[in-house]
């Protein structure tokens, strides 16, 4: 298990902790698990925003298809946009959650070089989001509630993807999402950026995971861009208020779906029946709206977003 920078302390007691297992000393573990439990106390509950970062792109960390595999039965996979290629960058399965028929789409950074290349580092290209809309119609035709996972860190910039209609691709998401008939949650699960989020981020309730972040644009970019100093990254990070509770309390997002204390890497299932759950109990709720309803709801939703104030 990869341990963060801020997690040295914790590294240290726990390597204690498994030596006085291995000589079966009694006192010497019950102390180190104390001191153990104290110290991750301490520390998860002072994270700064950049430490919450680090969490947000943790290598362990659950991917999109790790929860797919932990919360859903009965599934198979939908390929394709049915114009240009299967970006596999954009993974989607009808399945069921429980008893709650469903189709998920999600952004999936893969895991390991060869995954990783194949995945294109969760960067989707237009035919990515392209594929995300045809599935997100055939749910709507079937009357399937829709979940979406957010993974990445942001839409593939390459030239290609700029020739194929990139912006134009995801703008049609934006406006297409925004009227589609059913009930649609959308949860960012890592990592949330700029529109290559935003093009499957548009839903009825939008929940982010406790360590996860979403933003306009990498504190990388961000440093670039107004310092051209990658040592400002975590200046930056603060700056962008990019945390689930930041965006909750600029009321941005609706929910924020509770994690293992140390993240939801040392604990995949008990982060995976937290989003299980979430999601029922919201697609539940949206179920009970009429359809016109549902949609009224979604538009008002967003016209209401951002603050102002007048001098």
């Amino acid at each position: 298990m990869l341990y963060l920078d801020f997690e040295k302390k914790i590294e240290e007691i726990q390597k204690e902790l498994e030596v006085a297992k291995i000589k079966n000393d009694e006192a010497a573990v019950a102390l180190y698990q104390k001191e153990l439990d104290s110290e991750i106390k301490k520390t998860y509950s002072n994270l700064t925003p950049y430490q919450k970062l680090q969490l947000a792109r943790h290598q362990d960390r659950p991917h999109a298809i790790d929860y797919i595999d932990m919360i859903m039965t009965n599934k198979y996979e939908i390929h394709g946009d049915r114009h240009f290629a299967d970006d596999k960058a954009i993974i989607a399965f009808m399945g069921y959650i429980d008893d709650q028929k469903t189709i998920v789409i999600a952004e999936e950074k893969g895991r390991g070089t060869k995954d990783k290349i194949y995945r294109n580092f969760g960067m989707p290209n237009p035919e990515g989001y392209r594929k995300a809309l045809r599935i997100a119609l055939l749910a709507e035709k079937f009357d399937i509630p829709v979940l979406f996972l957010i993974d990445t860190p942001g839409a593939f910039p390459g030239i290609g993807a700029e020739e194929r209609g990139q912006s134009e691709a995801i703008a049609k998401n934006l406006f297409e999402l925004a009227n589609l008939k059913v009930p649609t949650v959308s949860i960012v699960i890592g990592e949330g950026g700029s529109g290559g989020a935003l093009a499957i981020g548009v839903a009825d309730k939008i929940a982010m995971m406790k360590y996860s972040v979403f933003s306009v644009i990498s504190p990388e970019g961000c440093a670039a861009i107004l310092w051209g100093d990658n040592t400002k990254i975590q200046t930056a990070t603060k700056a962008l208020k990019i945390s689930a509770e930041d965006l909750k309390e600029e009321e941005l997002i609706d929910d924020i779906i509770d994690e293992p204390l140390e993240g939801a890497h040392r604990n995949p299932q008990e982060a995976a029946n937290n989003l299980k759950e979430y999601y029922l109990k919201t697609i539940s709720q949206l179920k009970q709206l009429p359809k016109d309803e549902l949609i009224q709801k979604r538009y008002e939703k967003y016209l209401n977003y951002g603050k102002y104030k007048e001098e």
